[in-house]
């Protein structure tokens, strides 16, 4: 007897052809060159587009760092850096790992924490003072020595999304994933695709899933109103890598377009 096959499968069977399948090198768009930050403009809260305070974004051997060595306390500039172009259905891959030690002034939840932005307002429609771009955040955690702290969760800052089917309000949904307690490097795939659906993917494993994401919600402060329009569907946005306290480095950024 035939069996269906059911949409979690169907979607397991997607992302396994997606990170499995032979795929060209000319496939993917290197959103990070290895050399320099072109094609990506940082803002960061308290400072104007483009001002790179500190030189917290800078390439360092190769690696796209997040540096506060030129920081005497953080004092909640949380930073964000934006590539150039906008994307809605697309494979994301990134390879990061934490290094060194949380600079003075971080907040205690931001030790070892950071994460790439997805479906984000531009980083022009920000307010100097606004902390968190309106997007939805594909969290990045290391692990504290003891205990678990799961990697590749999600937040929301200014947005809902529906988790099985279920509208939730929950600013942060904590993925089934691995702790990385070291300065290990960490692969992680991100599936977008529009407003249907987004995994978070290591291993080829997909530790969460959710769909029709919406701006909503708070836990994203100084925006401009006209740029919050609550029940707005995102279909697509900016994509942007965090600095929230602790040095991070990315040696890899890089998409594959699915839109085509």
């Amino acid at each position: 007897m035939k069996r269906a096959i059911s949409s979690l499968t169907l979607f397991g069977l997607v992302i396994c052809c997606l990170l499995s399948c032979n795929q060209k090198e000319d496939e993917w768009i290197q959103l990070f060159n290895g050399k320099d930050l072109e094609g990506w403009t940082p803002k960061i809260t308290g400072y104007d587009v483009g001002e790179n305070y500190g030189e917290t974004f800078r390439v360092v051997d190769g690696l796209l760092t997040v540096s506060y060595d030129n920081y005497y306390r953080f004092d909640n500039r949380f930073g964000h850096l934006f590539y150039k172009d906008k994307f809605s259905d697309y494979l994301l891959r990134i390879e990061y790992r934490f290094i060194g030690e949380q600079v003075e002034g971080g907040e205690l939840w931001a030790k070892k924490n950071s994460g790439v932005m997805l479906h984000a307002q531009s980083p022009e429609s920000m307010n100097n003072q606004q902390d968190f771009p309106i997007s939805l955040e594909a969290q990045f955690l290391g692990g504290l020595s003891t205990g678990d702290r799961p990697t590749g969760s999600l937040c929301t800052p200014g947005t809902h999304v529906d988790i099985d089917n279920q509208f939730t309000s929950q600013h942060c949904v904590t993925a089934n994933a691995p702790t990385y307690h070291n300065e290990e490097w960490v692969t992680i795939d991100i599936l977008v695709r529009g407003d249907k659906e987004i995994a978070h993917i290591i291993n080829g494993d997909t530790l969460i899933k959710y769909s029709n994401p919406v701006i909503g919600g708070g836990v994203v402060n100084n925006f401009k109103e006209e740029i919050k329009q609550d029940g707005k569907i995102l279909k697509d946005g900016y994509i942007a890598l965090q600095s929230e306290s602790h040095p991070i480095q990315f040696r890899k950024v890089m998409l594959k377009d699915l839109s085509k």
